[in-house]
């Protein structure tokens, strides 16, 4: 038998030694005599010793779990880079011109690197930020299908994606369903949440700190890039590369090698296999299939030249829209959001879109009952896409759906918004409080909306100030449903740790119309953190601060004419010790104005990338002008309307990575 049947014959019996092991232990049940069990468990044995190809689902492997108490980190090599993307084939065809190329499956999971050395599995580690990422050597140890020795024995280096199918996501999801009944009818409270998609269940399985959970979610492993394999001649093609680490027992990720000719036919075929994939993918992948040729061109500051990537156009769906819900903000503001009949979007189920204003909802002429179709902006937010009846009955609410005082409907930038006119809203005040203990203003944990609209149903909260008080209410919030002596320690220490707070935080806390954090720091800086200037400033010094407008200096004016804000303030500030920001001098940034949008990679969200930036004293703001000097986008080649604006205005568009060179 040569060396890949043997491979191929392990893997086989792996599997059905295992499905007969499950039968008899979990389920009480016999597939197959002990005598056949224990034959095929010995052929298992041999062939394993001869090929020195083990699996880590092989019931040969006496597994050891082990529990961590953090991953470590690692910095990889050399920058492991994203790729260049484009959703149209004809892209790709003339992106290939005369050569040939490798076009595969991108697999939406978690990206790992693995090193073998002496034919054994000795490092794995994610991706992480592209530079740095986390040690789960021993997680990826009991991925269901990766070998953990093989039969080369050089230092091989590949790269693959870790994914969790769809079938054992539904899985995973349903039984964290019947652990939530069952602790709901035994009355044991802590409702588990579910799993949003594939990939973020992959991702929180292969980080971790206890493997035992890990071997549990089936985690399953496909290789797409091989990064070094000491000695072997792979004659300067990477197909061949795929098919050496077939043999040495990989499940390689699905691919078809192409030319310009068939490239846009061949994409259509994988399109045409998606609905059968049980892997979540969002695209395909193409290489070079000339190596030499492929490293030859070299990189840009974000993408290989070697390769590109192919993503779907947005998946669409058709539903019936339901109803129109009017959701009331802090500044007065009513939000029409969508409610439909729920469908599956990009592997998750969605319900409800924001239409965003009155003019949106006049255009697409929505109705209850109208077929609609939408998808996922970005992949991530639900919007309408298109309404196929457009039977525009809907009539806008004349009065407020909280307080039921009128409303008025207002023209901004040309765009028509429905407003609250009653200054004592309670939805302002629950809105308003809402705002001020978030995470970016006040950060105040413990503070639901539904636990402040209760204190101030109550009496507890009239304004601001009174939250640092709220111990006069000790054994009232001890008593209230959902509270306890612990949840009310929590919030305390919460409260006292947030009486130490920046200008700008406390700023932002206010919530004053159009000023979000970014411009808080603005006016702060400017004003060298001097809460009283910023107070009785007038609007033309403030219109003549960068990334500052009038609609800005107006809001931010009118509410500190107003006599009871100003008395709400004073009674703020009592209640807090101001810090200053911690702004670097050494003027990497100094007097840049900075955009961001789309997605971010190097760091946690879009405020850790805003916060860095001011920190090493660059400005940013929300919307491109011509005072802006860079728009940091990932997607450089993206039809958004930041991106056009920027080009408009010659606004230079930049991806992270060029911008962190900015900062070396």
């Amino acid at each position: 038998m040569e060396q890949t049947s043997k491979i191929d014959r392990i893997k086989e019996l792996v599997t059905v030694l295992n499905e007969a092991g499950k039968a008899y232990y979990s389920e009480s049940r016999e597939i197959m005599s002990n005598y056949e069990y224990d034959r095929l468990y010995d052929e298992l044995t041999v062939l394993e010793a001869e090929t020195g190809f083990v699996m880590a689902g092989s019931p040969t492997r006496n597994v050891g779990y082990e529990v961590l108490s953090e991953l470590p980190k690692e910095r990889h090599p050399e920058p492991m880079l994203s790729l260049d993307k484009t959703k149209d084939a004809a892209v790709l065809k003339a992106w290939l011109k005369d050569e040939k190329g490798v076009l595969s499956w991108k697999m939406d999971g978690l990206t790992i690197v693995l090193t073998y050395e002496d034919g054994v599995l000795v490092k794995a580690v994610t991706r992480g930020n592209g530079e740095v990422g986390e040690v789960i050597t021993n997680n990826a140890r009991v991925f269901v299908n990766l070998p953990v020795t093989i039969p080369y024995k050089g230092q091989l280096v590949l790269r693959g994606e870790a994914v969790i199918t769809y079938s054992d996501f539904a899985r995973i999801n349903k039984e964290i369903e019947a652990q939530n009944l069952s602790r709901t009818e035994n009355d044991q409270g802590g409702i588990l949440a579910k799993y949003k998609n594939p990939r973020n269940l992959c991702s929180g399985s292969v980080r971790q700190l206890n493997n035992e959970i890990t071997a549990k979610r089936n985690v399953n492993f496909f290789a797409f890039a091989l990064v070094s394999a000491d000695g072997v001649d792979f004659h300067n093609s990477r197909k061949e590369q795929f098919d050496w680490l077939s043999g040495q027992g990989f499940t390689v990720v699905e691919h078809k090698v192409v030319t310009a000719d068939t490239v846009e036919e061949t994409v259509q075929w994988f399109f045409g296999q998606i609905a059968a994939n049980d892997f979540p993918s969002d695209g395909l992948v193409i290489t070079y299939d000339d190596i030499a040729y492929g490293l030859s061109l070299g990189r840009t500051a974000k993408f290989p030249r070697n390769a590109f990537a192919f993503k779907w156009k947005d998946e669409t769906a058709q539903t019936v829209l339901k109803e129109i819900e009017w959701s009331p903000s802090r500044t007065g503001l009513i939000n029409p959001v969508a409610i439909f009949e729920p469908v599956e979007l990009e592997g998750t189920t969605v319900s409800r879109a924001s239409v965003h204003n009155v003019s949106i909802l006049e255009e697409l002429a929505l109705g209850i009952g109208d077929e609609i179709t939408v998808y996922k902006a970005n992949m991530i937010i639900p919007q309408i896409a298109d309404n196929l009846t457009r039977s525009g009955n809907l009539t806008i609410p004349d009065t407020c759906p909280v307080c039921g005082e009128k409303t008025q409907i207002k023209q901004q930038n040309d765009v028509k918004v429905l407003y609250c006119v009653n200054e004592n809203c309670q939805a302002k005040h629950v809105k308003g409080f809402t705002h001020f203990v978030s995470r970016d203003a006040m950060n105040i944990d413990g503070l639901s909306e539904a636990t402040l609209e209760k204190f101030i149903q109550m009496g507890f909260v009239k304004e601001f100030a009174d939250l640092f008080h709220l111990n006069r209410y000790k054994d009232d919030i001890i008593a209230m449903e959902g509270f306890g002596e612990k949840s009310y320690d929590r919030l305390i220490s919460s409260v006292e740790e947030a009486r130490k707070v920046t200008p700008a935080k406390l700023l932002y806390s206010l919530g004053i119309a159009n000023i979000g954090l970014s411009n808080a720091k603005l006016l702060c800086r400017h004003f060298d953190n001097d809460i009283e200037q910023i107070m009785h400033a007038g609007q033309e010094e403030i219109v003549g601060i960068d990334g500052i407008g009038e609609v800005i200096a107006e809001s931010l004016t009118d509410y500190f004419k107003d006599e009871e804000n100003v008395r709400c303030f004073y009674d703020l500030l009592k209640e807090v010790e101001l810090l200053q920001e911690n702004i670097s001098s050494d003027g990497k940034l100094n007097g840049l104005v900075f955009v961001i949008t789309g997605n971010v990679e190097h760091f946690a969200n879009r405020n850790e990338l805003k916060a860095y930036i001011e920190q090493n004293g660059g400005k940013t703001t929300g919307s491109v002008t011509g005072k802006t000097n860079y728009l940091i986008n990932n997607d450089v080649h993206s039809a958004s309307s930041k991106n056009k604006k920027a080009q408009e205005l010659g606004v230079a568009i930049i991806s992270e990575e060029e911008f962190l060179k900015l900062t070396e």
